[in-house]
């Protein structure tokens, strides 16, 4: 058994059993090797400058954390799954919400759903054109990605009368529907989608070309009529994504199966593919329900753990701020059920320098169900919670 992103979220809702560390160690596949040492801890020299401090803890359900691109540091963007985007400043959350989808999302009311509001950007020149886009699933359990307008007379709430629908995708299931959204260093929108849901992609929409689901697209929104543009497959749940902001290399954290969870790094030079990140013929760097597979074509994850160490991986940053420059070029991960803290670098198409960071951010193991990672104007990184934290990466 495979629980899906939000079964803990929906154990509570729905009543059923929550999944701990144990419960996923369990699902070790016996038929592979002993499952893979967990990186060391951080060097002391290294994880001794930084720590964790408290935001806020007045979040209902955060998914994710956004910035406005060259807009200097104060409003960031709290995405909430029930429908609210509220505005943090600083340490206060401001009561009403710069834009709120409650009540038009579909929300995880039943056991292994993972829907609702799960993603916003901004136009990288929403200063100019105040535009910003929203991912969410809509009242039928289908993809929606919409553009609207700050409204004119309140730059801190979005104007819903000026709704334009850049994207809808029918979902077959409640889970593995991606869900944020980045533009990339080329101005365009990018939108990664899971394998449409259930266990084991059933339909094989992973490698089915005929199919939005498990792909890579990305949007001209500046066009007429923008259509994705297919860039690349193989994905089962891409639960956080993003751009290396001094690279343009784009991150992918993938949710896995049975056994493994993985990252994948696509260099910019490259992003235009077309690239097959290997599910459902792999999961992971490993075949999937096979002892064998063709892997000729596929793109290996930089890394991955297995279900020993957790079972929902939460993608994060490269980090590339200024108050922590010894952090520089180390991706920061967790995961939803253990949260887990873990970054290395990468080199050579290869992972470098990969450490555990828990015992140095989170010596008290009171972090628990992190949902995302943020990132604001100064690159600086944030820590998002689905229980109410927000944490930030700051100097010890």
């Amino acid at each position: 058994m495979k629980h899906s992103r939000f079964a803990v979220i929906a154990g509570a809702v729905a009543g059923t059993a929550l999944i701990s560390a144990a419960a996923c160690a369990a699902i070790w596949d016996k038929k592979n090797l002993p499952p893979p040492a967990p990186p060391p801890a951080a060097p002391a020299k290294l994880s001794g400058k930084v720590k964790l401090e408290t935001l806020t803890t007045d979040t209902t359900h955060a998914v994710g954390l956004v910035a406005v691109p060259g807009e200097p540091v104060g409003r960031l963007f709290i995405v909430e799954n029930q429908g609210p985007i509220r505005i943090l400043r600083g340490k206060t959350i401001e009561k009403q919400p710069f834009y709120d989808m409650t009540g038009k999302v579909s929300l995880w009311t039943k056991p292994n759903s993972e829907q609702g509001l799960l993603g916003l950007a901004f136009h990288p020149k929403f200063k100019d054109n105040g535009k910003f886009y929203i991912h969410y699933t809509d009242l039928k359990g289908d993809t929606r990605v919409e553009e609207i307008r700050v409204d004119k007379k309140d730059p801190n709430r979005g104007d819903p009368s000026t709704k334009k629908e850049i994207f809808y995708y029918k979902q077959p299931y409640s889970n593995h529907n991606g869900g944020n959204l980045e533009f990339g260093p080329d101005g365009k929108l990018y939108v990664l989608l899971g394998d449409g849901g259930k266990a084991d992609d059933p339909h094989g929409y992973g490698q089915d070309p005929k199919t939005m689901l498990s792909k890579i697209l990305r949007f001209d929104v500046d066009a007429d009529k923008p259509t994705p543009e297919v860039l690349g497959k193989g994905m089962r749940n891409p639960w956080r994504y993003n751009f290396d902001r001094k690279t343009g290399d784009l991150w992918i954290a993938d949710v896995g199966q049975n056994v493994f969870e993985w990252v994948h790094m696509i260099p910019a030079a490259k992003i235009k593919g077309p690239h097959n990140l290997g599910w459902n013929i792999t999961e992971g760097k490993g075949c999937f329900k096979k002892e064998t597979c063709e892997k000729a074509g596929l793109q290996a994850p930089l890394i991955e753990y297995s279900h020993t160490e957790g079972c929902s991986i939460t993608g994060g940053y490269v980090y590339r701020g200024k108050a922590l420059p010894e952090l520089d070029g180390i991706y920061f991960y967790s995961d939803f059920c253990t949260a887990i803290l873990r970054g290395f670098k990468e080199k050579g198409g290869k992972a470098i320098e990969h450490y555990d960071w828990k015992a140095a951010l989170d010596p008290e193991s009171t972090l628990a169900k992190v949902t995302a990672f943020g990132q604001d104007q100064d690159g600086e990184i944030y820590v998002v919670t689905h229980e109410g934290p927000i944490l930030k990466f700051v100097r010890k």
